[in-house]
């Protein structure tokens, strides 16, 4: 099934070289003038002190800083607790579900860990200076608030299948609660909207954008456009990335947790390593570092609205990157073998955590530090090309790195958003093999589209779209948030009565 999938994209990719000029033209044509009326309109931004504040940021922010509140920081307390459970304290294979709590939440991460976390962060600072940092982490603490909610009800209210799947996500606890309420109409209006929106979205955020990072950096560091070998084979290079993500997400959650569980390990560490390694050597800049996060997110000189403009951008970096609010992730999470849905909502904590406060500020160190040393080295450079100057800077073959870290980032990324739409489709179209074998075909082909053509329209819309969202999906949160903290009552309860069930022995269960 995977070798003839695979050769049907191979045929039906043939002609791409040859029309991707004229597809360009004819996609931009068609869908610019729609992509920029959304993008408007998800995107709107009002004047607040000299500063723009997109009303998106501001509503997932403000989500974050409600459930934080509301869960009593819940954030920062239920991390020991969170680890525990990933360790597999509270695991039982015998429960419901696909996957083990590690590999959901690796899953997870691998969906929000992507370029961003080497070039966005590095456009950030450019942007708004070193302070923007320090925003950007406290956007990533709150969000774990609201991760937490997400995929509480995520397992929840997840779908039970025939096979022994399961199918779970802001859609089923849209529906579902809502219909709890009273409001089933408005719950199956708003899943049937969340739906549309992950599949059409994962197949330009989730898909296309990676990919074409991916094969721009492999490009780069083999000479650049006019000296590559694959300068002019963006169809091939993409035919081959597809070919290696149909490999892993033909097989299911459980194929692309398997791989997630052992990549998503890896590059974090290869990439925090590294991260480390010119820390290690910047160290004394450390200090500089350390001091111009803190006075620049509180008085910032050069920002159109001064700290709070700074502010405006660290919050958009960290949403944008940990996706918090947005739901995706909810929808990794739910395959999680578990009969105690909390477990999940604990476990979630550590999404955020590790993608915007470890992953993202290690960037932000780097370039930081490297500001320290060379202060105007950013100056015409894109986002990930300045984390590559960064490091090249201590280290000369630094750009290979980067473009390793790139590629696996951006790879990570593409199979579990394959994931995140699949689930969307099939709660639109119905469970069942052929719908899920078009789906994957669909998207692999988007892999190569997004290698072989710019299509920067259809990307515009698929990423005005994903935030577009998240006005449902945090809808549905605040009505549903009291479900969640009963839960989280009767689990802490449980814990407190030593009564919570706790994973046996291998030799125990034999």
């Amino acid at each position: 099934m995977k070798y003839r999938t695979i050769l049907t994209l191979l045929a039906l990719m043939a002609p791409l070289p040859a029309l991707a000029a004229d597809i360009d033209a004819w996609v931009d044509s068609l869908m610019g003038p729609v992509t920029e009326a959304l993008s408007s309109v998800v995107f709107f931004s009002v004047p607040l002190f000299g500063a723009e504040l997109p009303l998106v940021v501001l509503w997932l922010v403000a989500a974050a800083v409600f459930f934080t509140g509301y869960f009593g920081f819940l954030n920062v307390r239920g991390l020991p607790h969170a680890l525990r459970i990933v360790r597999g304290t509270y695991h039982d294979p015998e429960h419901q579900g696909e996957v083990t709590h590690f590999q959901a939440l690796a899953t997870a991460v691998s969906g929000t860990v992507g370029i961003g976390n080497i070039g966005g962060v590095a456009v950030a600072i450019s942007v708004g200076g070193p302070g923007a940092a320090f925003w950007m982490i406290a956007a990533g603490i709150l969000g774990m608030s609201t991760k937490f909610v997400e995929c509480t009800l995520g397992t929840l209210y997840r779908r039970e299948n025939p096979d022994g799947s399961v199918s779970g996500g802001p859609m089923y606890y849209l529906e579902r609660g809502f219909a709890e309420r009273g409001r089933a109409a408005a719950g199956k209006f708003l899943g049937r909207f969340y739906a549309l929106g992950i599949v059409i979205g994962c197949m330009g955020i989730g898909n296309m954008f990676q990919a074409n990072q991916a094969y721009v950096q492999v490009v780069n560091v083999t000479g650049g456009f006019g000296s590559s070998w694959f300068g002019d084979k963006g169809w091939l290079f993409g035919l081959m990335l597809a070919a290696l993500v149909a490999l892993v997400i033909l097989g299911g959650i459980r194929s692309i947790a398997r791989v997630t569980g052992k990549v998503v390990p890896f590059m974090a560490l290869f990439y925090c390593a590294g991260a480390l390694l010119i820390l290690f050597m910047n160290r004394e800049a450390l200090p500089f570092a350390l001091q111009a996060i803190v006075s620049g997110a509180f008085s910032a000189d050069g920002v159109a609205g001064g700290a709070l403009g700074v502010m405006v951008i660290g919050f958009q970096r960290a949403v944008f990157s940990n996706e918090a609010g947005i739901g995706s992730a909810a929808i990794a999470h739910s395959a999680v073998q578990t009969n105690d849905p909390v477990t999940e909502g604990f476990v979630s904590l550590l999404e955020p955590f590790i993608d915007t406060v470890i992953i993202s500020t290690m960037t932000a160190l780097v370039i930081i530090t490297t500001l320290y040393y060379v202060p105007g080295f950013t100056e015409g450079l894109g986002g990930i090309e300045m984390t590559s100057r960064a490091f090249e800077r201590n280290v000369a073959w630094s750009p290979y790195f980067i473009a390793v870290a790139g590629f696996l980032f951006a790879f990570s990324t593409m199979i579990a958003w394959s994931y995140y739409g699949l689930k969307g489709w099939t709660y639109l179209v119905g469970e069942g093999r052929k719908a899920e074998a078009a789906f994957k075909l669909v998207f692999c082909l988007f892999v190569v589209i997004g290698c072989s053509m710019q299509l920067g329209a259809i990307l515009d819309f698929s990423d005005a779209l994903v935030f577009l969202i998240c006005v449902p999906n945090i809808i549905g949160l605040y009505l549903l948030a009291p479900v969640a903290k009963r839960e989280l009552q009767r689990h802490l309860q449980q814990i407190r009565d030593n009564k919570a069930p706790r994973a046996e022995p291998a030799a125990a269960r034999s």
